[in-house]
């Protein structure tokens, strides 16, 4: 079609910030849809450059081959951003600055999903002044990325300079050191679906695409992955800030892409490209050591594949000495992995200590344990439940104690599929029972140690499938081995001839799902259900009580306090032990507990009566 320029229609032109006659608007670049309407053309266009991210130049925090570009007056339609991303690769021609308006010529291409221009020439004509827009979450509507998952959408606003006003929530650091980036949420802190709510298909759905709307990414503005400096791990005002989940950010400003992380890895979604430095506010501070009610305390903690055998890529773990190894994969590692782990347990002043994801062999992983522990400590009091090793899987659970507060009572027992067989020991890891006495009463507590079957891997050649209700992956399986404990408690396994039973450990499900339905038909009480938003466990940007711990109904009334110690899922990963992808050694502190693992402990106090 053939367009007549009246001086009436160029002024229009020029209100869209096109500087002449031959410019396309940037609205009409990006059109109204996912996608480009003018995708494979070339286009001039003149705008604002409204978020500076060349690489080499003299800004090396933000390096995306480009810069983002923006006309400096929206169109008539909401639908169409006015903001595109132009890539002009590792050695720019021109080196643009914010605030520079520029004349642009290249080709728009969908690059995995983002509209760009791939300039062929970029020439600065003026100046002028591009103000954020405010943006507000959750978005009124739902997208899908690149994986076929549900996403916010944002599409209005790409390549856009915008600012969220509103408070948003960290809600996971688990790519803060592959990508750089920080998942943020309006609305407070997520939670895993069934740690509040009955599971159910449809409402599981509503709850995936709410989270979805309130949701973006934080990116540190790099291309590159694994940098060697961590852009927001320090982002905060005390000089001692370690960013943790559950801290917040208000006003974020910087430029809106669809993108996966650095590099083109990482999860597909919409990400703010920050133009300032982002500060966080200290809403989750570092909990200290554990103070709680009671004379007695007993822990349950997961501690990450604490594995004597370092990994180094051999099938040489397990009882049988064919399982794949986990944990360090050098001695450097290790030490460094013993000497968090005491730490955290030390800090714990607990009198008995479950533990779950210890290799397993004969006694190597948790004798190493209690050496370090008591040379941490400077005595001999602590010792270990000496199991053996325990079936055939590459980890188990065990016990270790204070020898100087309280005494094994009798042997230990072990629930597997031939005590009973609704508990698959294929799948879950056999629960591990022990009696024990307080020295100073005599006292005695029986207590079960459980590592039930996990979500990660499907269980649909057993029967079991993913019903999509919230429960994920074999839950019919871990439903079962809570029916079969129940049952076992009433048995009395160890022969104590004493009601009070603690079940303790990684459960793999949240509050109310079915295996934690079935223990609390059984008569037992979730320690747990009296805290409000209890969690152990930070996964898919959602927190959730994966641990528990469950009394008999005659042990209740003893029970002084119990917390969840924060420890560990709300610190970034890359404070652990490993030193894979070329991370600072320097990050790591073995002195303070944070990130020695990836479950926070769970710690009972009691005051145990005879």
């Amino acid at each position: 079609m053939r367009i007549f320029f009246t001086p009436i229609s160029f002024l229009m032109l020029a209100a869209c910030g096109v500087a002449h006659s031959g410019a396309t608007p940037i609205s009409v670049v990006q059109g109204s849809g996912a996608s480009s309407p003018l995708e494979g053309q070339s286009v001039t266009v003149s705008a604002i450059v409204s978020g500076d991210f060349q690489d080499n130049d003299s800004d090396n925090t933000r390096n995306l081959g480009g810069f983002f570009a923006q006309q400096e007056t929206p169109d008539a339609d909401a639908n169409t951003s006015e903001g595109v991303f132009v890539f002009d690769g590792n050695n720019p021609s021109v080196d643009v600055a914010v605030g520079d308006r520029v004349e642009v010529t290249g080709v728009i291409v969908e690059y995995f999903g983002e509209t760009q221009i791939n300039a062929t020439s970029v020439r600065v004509t003026g100046t002028g002044i591009i103000q954020p827009t405010d943006v507000i979450l959750p978005t009124s509507g739902i997208a899908t990325d690149s994986d076929g998952g549900p996403i916010a959408d944002l599409e209005a606003y790409e390549g856009m300079l915008v600012r969220f006003p509103q408070k948003l929530t960290v809600s996971s650091l688990r790519f803060l050191e592959s990508y750089g980036e920080v998942s943020l949420a309006a609305g407070g802190r997520p939670f895993q679906f069934t740690n509040a709510h009955t599971p159910d298909a449809i409402a599981y759905a509503a709850h995936v695409e709410s989270l979805a709307a309130r949701s973006i990414f934080l990116d540190d503005g790099l291309r590159s992955s694994n940098p060697s400096g961590i852009r927001y791990l320090n982002a905060g005002d005390g000089a001692d800030y370690s960013i943790r989940a559950g801290d917040s950010i208000t006003g974020a400003t910087g430029n809106l892409r669809y993108s996966r992380g650095s590099g083109g890895g990482g999860p597909a979604g919409w990400r703010l490209e920050p133009v300032g430095d982002p500060r966080f506010d200290a809403d989750n501070p570092r909990p200290g050591a554990p103070a709680l009610a009671g004379s007695i305390r007993i822990a349950s903690f997961n501690v990450l594949n604490f594995f004597s055998t370092a990994d180094n890529g051999q099938p040489t773990c397990g009882p049988r000495g064919a399982a794949p190894c986990r944990g360090a994969d050098s001695a450097a590692e290790l030490s460094r992995q013993v000497a968090k782990t005491v730490t955290a347990i030390a800090l714990m002043d607990a009198d008995i200590v479950g533990l779950m994801e210890v290799e397993n062999n004969a006694t190597e992983s948790i004798a190493t344990i209690v050496d370090a522990l008591n040379a941490y400590v400077g005595s001999n009091n602590y010792a270990y439940v000496n199991t053996g090793s325990i079936h055939t899987d590459a980890i188990k659970t065990g016990f270790i104690y204070d020898a100087s507060s309280v005494r094994t009572a009798g042997p230990f027992a072990l629930l597997d599929a031939s005590v009973d067989p609704r508990f698959r020991d294929n799948l879950n890891r056999p629960t591990l029972a022990q009696s024990f006495e307080v020295i100073a009463t005599g006292a005695r507590i029986t207590i079960l140690i459980n590592h039930l079957k996990s979500k990660s891997s499907a269980c649909d050649a057993s029967g079991d499938p993913n019903t999509a209700d919230g429960q994920s992956n074999c839950n019919r399986t871990r439903t079962d081995a809570a029916a079969a404990i129940a049952d076992w408690i009433d048995t009395d396994p160890t022969g104590s001839g004493d009601p009070d039973f603690l079940v303790i450990g990684d459960m793999n499900a949240y509050l109310m799902e079915d295996p934690m339905v079935v223990f609390r038909d059984a008569g037992l009480v979730n320690l747990l259900d009296s805290k409000p938003n209890a969690y152990s466990y930070l996964f898919d940007a959602q927190l959730g009580a994966l641990d528990h711990a469950l009394a008999t109904p005659a042990l209740v009334g003893q029970v002084r306090d119990v917390i969840e110690w924060h420890i560990n899922a709300d610190e970034p990963q890359l404070l652990d032990y490993n030193l894979e992808s070329g991370r600072d050694p320097n990050l790591f502190d073995p002195t303070i507990p944070y990130r020695a693992s990836d479950h926070d402990p769970i710690i009972i106090g009691l005051d145990l009566s005879t």
